[in-house]
């Protein structure tokens, strides 16, 4: 009896005991160190502040990535007062809001990270950050629930507060093992909050996708050969948008960002549309500019619009020259500000409505831009400056074309209405009336709008069309791959990302690496994408319709790896590097290169950040025989290169969960770009019998029987020819 107690009291270490819990007093001991404040410095000195943590000795800093922000210097301030300049940002991941800091300092001391998949609720946990700014303070509490769906995002939500400051600090559990990283404060009540998973922050650190500060600091930033910002605020560019943030450090906040190529003439016209986060604040135009102080102003304030004269740095030295209410702005959506300067009066239209016509001659010549005022954050997009911005009259014989087409449509869809005094002499009927008015015309409004996005996509068809009929050497294939995206999104401004990709050629086209031959170009490039530019495969939602989109990888450095391919081809090819091409591996797209006309082909799988393969290897990863065919090991197209970005769309919809709707774009560009495309033909036959349209369904299977394959087997060819009776 005596040796099976000895045993029952030895068993625990034995067999492996569970840590002690250990006190709050005790956590925070050891995990201060490890805690860090995260700077985030702007011109005046620190923008942000939020929390991170110590991942490994060797200078990685965990923290949120909205906490870091985009193009601002950082720095990391110990719990001894140390400070460390940021010399990396090492990996991003905008899904799970993560980031992963590099600092130039050896010998630091990590936090365990933990299992998050082990969390239960009601677990006790303890949080560290900088609530408000009050330092390397702690909380404890317990878990609320786990997983919690926040926007489709499994999060961890807690029993405790966060405050502005705790973003990016350590959840830890009561052994003092990292759980999850803060993240936000609840929406419902001050006593909730969330934190990521930590396993997706230990994702992250097996796969980082670097950017050296030099170069996250470029981020966002307005070309300096277009855009001449001054008196502060942030101005940066995403997607084509330009945006304006924080005050500036004129008088009230203002701030401009001047037109740099060129200087308007005496008499010109500027544009732009204009977008305010809060109404309270003023954005808009500026034009007759001296590059500091003296300018005129048009922009909305406080829901009317207003045009002001600058002539010095302070209010005394302004005079308002128009301040004027009217309907045609719509407030917190995009609006067109359009202003015409001749030498003795400007004439100013919102949405192409004119809502004043101003004598003025105070100011004249200088330059033409964008202006900010107060604490609003604006967005600007579609600047011009010219001589005549007006939009052009529609001729009358294509506008009666168009308005004959539009009343045919309108009246398949809507109904005639009822006369105002039929409704009021029956008050009762008139609701009904009105209300069945009503839902007609949302569906009208509702047809309406489909037409509109399939006349967009029938526009962008033809264009994509055109640029594929070129011949192979004069095909843009960045062109049309934005044209791609363009398709699925109006919004997609083609001009402004291909100019973002001639920066890439420009920053490359001097290099003397580039410049030496196929193999230097090579390791080049690949520093250039995958350490320096932060380009990487995507981390999470691999089907996700955004990795297939050209804009999207450029903005947000995450894609496919067929999208990541195009990238490094077409940067090569503008270079002039020589023997690099697409190889349209089975599973896996990749990029080829020779050294040379005999030499052996060499393949980078960019979506692993350019790692080198020989075609064994490849083969080996991808195929169960260890062999490709090949066609596979052929250089790629650049039409079936856009076929294969499209298949990826297409595929992306084919599923339960998909409606036809979806479907049917893809199909119908697939076979405008490849008419031979007998399987897509015969999907859009089938989809389009199921929607009851079997005239156009008959279509497809005519051309199907015309077309039909020599030497295929007759049984289908029959089967083709009962299905065409069918429909007919």
């Amino acid at each position: 009896m005596r040796t099976l107690f000895c045993l029952l009291l030895l068993a625990p270490a034995v067999l492996g005991a569970a840590p002690s819990a250990k006190s709050v007093e005790a956590i925070a001991a050891e995990a201060k160190r490890s805690v860090v404040k995260v700077l985030q410095s702007g011109r005046e000195g620190m923008d942000g502040l939020g929390a991170g943590f110590v991942v490994s000795e060797d200078g990685l800093i965990a923290t949120n990535l909205h906490v870091i922000g985009e193009a601002r210097r950082l720095e990391v301030e110990m719990a001894n007062g140390e400070k460390h300049e940021v010399v990396e940002v090492t990996a991003t991941d905008a899904h799970w809001d993560l980031a992963l800091l590099r600092i130039a300092k050896k010998g630091l001391k990590p936090l365990t990270l933990a299992d998050s998949e082990t969390i239960q609720q009601g677990q006790p946990i303890v949080a560290m950050g900088n609530p408000q700014g009050l330092a390397f303070s702690v909380v404890d509490g317990v878990v609320s629930e786990f997983p919690d769906v926040v926007n489709d995002i499994p999060m961890i939500r807690l029993a405790l507060p966060i405050e502005k400051g705790n973003s990016g600090g350590p959840l830890l559990d009561r052994q003092g093992r990292v759980l999850g990283i803060l993240t936000m404060k609840s929406a419902v009540t001050e006593n909730l909050g969330f934190a990521m998973p930590v396993n997706e922050l230990k994702r992250l650190i097996e796969k980082p996708n670097p950017v050296p500060m030099a170069r996250w600091l470029t981020i966002g930033v307005l070309n300096p050969k277009l855009w001449t910002p001054l008196l502060g605020a942030r101005w940066t560019q995403h997607a084509g948008i330009i945006q304006a943030s924080t005050p500036g450090t004129g008088f009230g906040g203002r701030s401009l960002c001047l037109w740099a190529p060129e200087q308007p003439g005496e008499t010109f016209e500027v544009a732009a549309h204009v977008k305010l986060g809060d109404e309270s604040g003023a954005a808009g135009l500026v034009f007759c500019s001296d590059g500091a102080d003296a300018h005129y102003g048009f922009y909305p304030s406080a829901g009317k619009l207003r045009l002001t004269r600058f002539e010095g740095p302070d209010v005394y030295s302004w005079t308002i020259l128009a301040d004027v209410p009217t309907e045609a702005y719509r407030p917190g959506q995009w609006n067109l500000l359009r202003v015409r300067v001749e030498p003795e009066q400007i004439t100013c239209w919102v949405n192409d409505q004119r809502v004043l016509v101003q004598q003025d001659s105070g100011l004249r010549g200088g330059y033409a831009g964008l202006c900010k005022f107060r604490n609003t954050e604006a967005e600007f997009r579609g600047f011009r400056l010219g001589a005549d911005l007006s939009q052009k009259p529609v001729p009358e014989e294509v506008a009666t074309t168009i308005k004959a087409a539009l009343q045919t449509f309108a009246q398949s869809t809507g109904v005639k209405s009822k006369t105002l005094q039929q409704l009021l002499d029956q008050p009762e009927a008139s609701r009904l009336l009105l209300a069945e008015k009503r839902r007609q015309l949302e569906l009208e409004a509702a047809a309406l709008a489909e037409l509109e996005q399939d006349l967009h996509r029938h526009a962008v068809t033809r264009e994509l069309v055109k640029e594929l009929a070129k011949p192979e050497e004069q095909t843009d294939l960045i062109r049309a791959t934005l044209l791609l995206a363009r398709h699925d999104n109006p919004e997609v401004d083609v001009a402004q990302y291909l100019q973002s990709f001639n920066r890439m050629v420009d920053d490359l086209k001097q290099d003397p690496e580039i410049l030496q031959g196929t193999l230097p170009a090579v390791k080049r490039l690949n520093r250039y994408l995958f350490e320096e530019g932060g380009f990487h495969g995507s981390r999470h939602d691999y089907g996700n319709k955004s990795n297939s989109y050209m804009n999207e990888l450029l903005d947000d450095r995450e894609g496919l790896p067929i999208t990541l391919s195009v990238l490094y081809m077409e940067l090569a090819s503008r270079l002039g590097v020589k023997g690099v091409h697409g190889i349209p591996l089975p599973g896996r797209f990749m990029v080829g290169y020779r050294e040379g006309p005999e030499g052996e082909l060499q393949l980078l799988d960019v979506f692993e950040r350019g790692k080198k393969l020989t075609v064994m290897q490849a083969a080996m990863e991808l195929t169960e025989r260890g062999e490709f065919a090949e066609e596979s090991l052929e250089p790629a197209k650049k039409r079936d290169i856009v076929l294969r970005m499209l298949n990826n769309l297409l595929s992306s919809t084919l599923d339960d969960a998909a409606s036809i709707k979806e479907t049917m774009p893809y199909l119908d560009l697939s076979i405008a770009l490849d008419p031979d495309a007998a399987v897509q033909r015969i999907n859009r036959a089938q989809m389009k019998q199921r929607l009851g349209l079997k005239k156009e369904a008959a279509e497809d299977v005519r051309w199907l029987t015309e077309h039909y394959p020599e030497g295929a087997p007759e049984e289908m060819r029959d089967q083709l020819q009962d299905w065409l009776q069918s429909l007919e």
